[in-house]
């Protein structure tokens, strides 16, 4: 069997024992495989004979996925996810080989983290997303709706439909919002939701002015009177996602976070300090499994938090956006 199609089927025996020893195979694979990836590590000068250990793996700059087709063999894509394109310089394309480990790699950390879809009714507030189409973040959720519990759906503006559904009943209720509409509705429905989760995307996606994650979370609890706001961290560019609550996050136990030195990409912070995320998402077997993001953040014992976005004018600088 190739070996992307083996590494699929026991993606999901990664641990914290095992991690490293595939995280290096799967380097040695994409470097021959991808060449977009194999080219800028001989830029770096890393290759298999000289990488290790992961802190040695080059990362690839996501800025790649937005003028290159980051494929690790040749393969004709099932799906093609874009990025929101709410910046000038373009939006980002993740080539998709296979949508169904997609669906697979989505489900198993949901389910980890909430539980069995079939006990959780999901009500989607993802307007946005809805109109760009293309979007990882909806052809997750769209898998999620076939599953989950009834009158699940997707809610657009009809918050009065949505808010409906709040009552003290069974199953459970994950209200899933970009951060602009949950802050439209809180402000059209200044009442508590005290039995429904709430879980923000993040972005304002232009529509509002932004601001940090911490003060959206205090805004909202404030508002419906809860005690935790719960969150998803994904990307265009990855497989996988990571959830948390109050700002915390956790990957499943194939994704590892790397805090970079901001003024050296092989220099990685230890103990909380701040610095740029590098993700190695190994569901990302068919593109490229180690990306350096444009988020500036810090983590400890698996779980980090994401605290801003660098300013591509400076380097020094950052907006927190988050």
């Amino acid at each position: 069997m190739h070996f992307a199609e083996s590494f699929k089927e026991i993606i999901f025996t990664i641990n914290e024992k095992n991690f490293a020893s595939y995280c290096l195979e799967v380097f040695k694979y994409q470097y021959s495989q991808c060449p977009v990836y194999h080219t800028y590590c001989n830029l770096l000068d890393r290759n298999p004979n000289n990488v290790k250990r992961i802190s040695q793996i080059p990362f690839l700059p996501i800025e790649f996925f937005k003028n290159h087709a980051v494929k690790s063999g040749t393969w004709d894509e099932e799906k093609v996810f874009k990025s929101s394109g709410t910046t000038k310089s373009g939006r980002s394309q993740h080539f998709i080989k296979d949508l169904n480990f997609y669906h697979r790699l989505t489900r198993k950390t949901f389910e980890d983290y909430f539980g069995q879809l079939e006990t959780v009714q999901i009500l989607a507030l993802l307007p946005s997303y809805l109109e760009m189409g293309d979007s990882s973040l909806i052809a997750m959720i769209d898998a999620f709706l076939t599953k989950s519990a009834p009158n699940s759906g997707y809610f657009h503006d009809n918050f009065d439909d949505l808010t409906q559904e709040s009552g003290p009943y069974s199953p459970k209720k994950l209200l899933f919002g970009v951060s602009y509409a949950l802050l439209d509705l809180s402000e059209r429905y200044k009442k508590p939701l005290q039995n429904i989760k709430i879980m923000e995307t993040g972005g304002m996606k232009g529509r509002r002015k932004e601001m940090t994650r911490r003060e959206l979370h205090q805004n909202l609890r404030k508002t419906f009177k809860i005690d935790d706001i719960f969150s998803e961290y994904g990307m265009t560019e990855l497989m996988s996602q990571a959830y948390g609550k109050n700002g915390e996050f956790r990957f499943p136990e194939w994704v590892k976070v790397l805090i970079r030195d901001i003024n050296d990409p092989f220099s990685y912070l230890n103990n909380g300090k701040t610095g740029g995320i590098n993700v190695i998402d190994l569901g990302n077997i068919d593109s490229c499994a180690f990306i350096e993001t444009k988020d500036l953040g810090k983590a400890q014992n698996r779980v980090f938090e994401v605290l801003g976005r660098f300013d591509n004018s400076d380097i020094r600088g950052c907006n927190l956006m988050f």
